[in-house]
């Protein structure tokens, strides 16, 4: 296993762990820092959506021209880009709302709407299923920050500090039902864990199943098919919830913040 390989696996293990940081953050907040929620995930989104659009899809188009010409490498890339978008979308239309980890929600609405359930195995239901919502959204995200570091490791850099950051609401979404339940902190830490191991077990998947048919084609339908998922996940749960959590535009100074970072960088690592 080489060195990218390597990195590819760890920044996509950093990205999943950030689910357990979302179950520490729960134990030891009674209030969310909405300045900070928000101007956070609008910087994720910039991320995504800028390194999306400007590079993943670029490269994904210069591969598959390569491969099968200008015209219909073109239309492969559109292909790859709106598939992702069709799978992210399928995997949200058959987890109920209840459950939706794109729902984020805060620690102290969290623990509002709790404290009003006597019931335990209600409370442990909901954080399981919760957990279990998660878990299969991180799996093509894992697979997408893998691929994308596996391409370039400076962009994989960007990736996973955006996924890392969208993925601390999530955990305090598993944690604090399931902390409710239990009265067990380390139960609910470590469900919120596991949440988030999806992500480098979507990795791992990449590796040894996509890899070795790694083609210049495949590449570009995957790799256009990131930049869909990416995309598609900005635009529905990065977005509403920095607006939602929004002061004077907070949101929006974050999402310019994030693309202009991200901008600069790929300049500079060039």
């Amino acid at each position: 296993m080489d060195e990218n390989v390597l990195l590819a696996m760890g920044l996509t293990l950093f990205a999943g762990l950030a689910t357990g940081v979302g179950s520490l953050i729960a134990f030891f907040t009674t209030r969310t820092n909405t300045k900070f929620l928000s101007i956070a995930l609008g910087f994720s989104a910039g991320v995504m959506i800028y390194v999306s659009l400007i590079e993943i899809f670029v490269k994904a188009k210069d591969s598959l021209v390569v491969a099968l010409g200008e015209k219909q490498g073109y239309w492969m890339t559109l292909v790859g880009f709106f598939g992702g978008m069709v799978v992210i979308a399928l995997i949200d239309k058959f987890i109920p709302n209840k459950t939706n980890p794109h729902e984020v929600r805060m620690v102290e609405d969290i623990n509002k709407a709790e404290t009003k359930i006597a019931d335990a195995d209600k409370l442990m239901k909901m954080g399981t299923f919760t957990a279990l919502a998660i878990a299969i959204h991180n799996f093509p995200e894992g697979i997408a920050t893998f691929m994308s570091a596996l391409q370039d490791p400076n962009l994989g850099i960007a990736i996973a500090i955006a996924v890392a950051i969208h993925n601390v609401p999530e955990g305090i979404a598993v944690a604090v039902p399931i902390f409710y339940a239990t009265g067990i902190r380390m139960k609910a830490f470590k469900l919120s864990l596991l949440s988030g191991l999806a992500e480098p077990l979507g990795a791992i998947v990449a590796y040894l199943i996509l890899m070795p048919f790694l083609t210049d084609v495949m590449f570009g339908v995957i790799f256009a098919g990131v930049a869909g998922i990416m995309v598609f996940i900005s635009l529905d749960e990065l977005l509403p919830a920095a607006k939602k959590y929004d002061e004077t535009h907070l949101s929006i100074y974050g999402l310019v913040a994030g693309m202009a970072v991200m901008a600069v960088s790929l300049v500079l690592l060039a």
